[in-house]
């Protein structure tokens, strides 16, 4: 019962914002479509490992999501960087990142 309720928890506030907040970031690179869809597989692929962790997990699901929601983590730490579907997401991030702190 609290897995399942850590779970929604997490669903309702990493990985709904989590999907936002990548849209967000690949309009304002005019990604290309074909990026567009790597990142959708991304979260779709780990979207459901991070749900079950979370279950699994409730401690965790709840420092996580209290992390992501005030900025501490970046959506980044979330994704598999190894993961050819995530690795065009994750450059986005980086490269905005970067211009942010004037690297």
């Amino acid at each position: 019962m609290i897995s399942d309720i850590a779970a929604w928890l997490f669903a309702l506030f990493v990985i709904d914002p989590l999907q936002a907040e990548i849209s967000a970031h690949l309009e304002r690179a005019n990604a290309p479509v074909a990026a567009i869809q790597q990142s959708r597989q991304c979260v779709e692929s780990h979207g459901p490992r991070l749900l079950q962790r979370a279950g699994e997990e409730p401690g965790w699901a709840v420092a996580t999501a209290v992390s992501f929601a005030v900025g501490w983590i970046s959506p980044v730490q979330l994704l598999d960087e190894g993961d050819p579907n995530c690795s065009t997401i994750i450059k986005v991030f980086q490269i905005e990142n970067d211009q942010v702190n004037g690297a």
